[in-house]
């Protein structure tokens, strides 16, 4: 599974590709430390193959990499970051 970024000047969204089909998590930028990830999209060909969970792990990641928390409001990744309690570090 490849995933791929799109940013713009308030926000953006990581984009999950696999077997022809796309997923997606969009995100908007509170500040320069603080991003709230506010939808997660995954099509019914792609539902139970993890891809929403990879999708959540990057979001983190990226967070990490960055240096900024993340506000859940995208009722999916905030159920991944309860699942996670390792995730706390970048969870506002």
């Amino acid at each position: 599974m490849q995933i791929t970024e799109e940013n713009g000047p308030t926000g953006g969204r990581y984009i999950a590709r696999l077997e022809g089909t796309e997923a997606e998590m969009t995100f908007s930028r509170a500040s320069p430390t603080l991003v709230i990830i506010d939808h997660t999209g995954v099509p019914d060909a792609l539902r139970g193959k993890g891809v929403g969970q990879a999708l959540a792990l990057h979001a983190v990641e990226a967070a990490r990499a960055g240096g900024w928390k993340i506000i859940p409001l995208c009722p999916f990744f905030k159920a991944q970051a309860q699942r996670n309690p390792d995730w706390r570090d970048v969870i506002s």
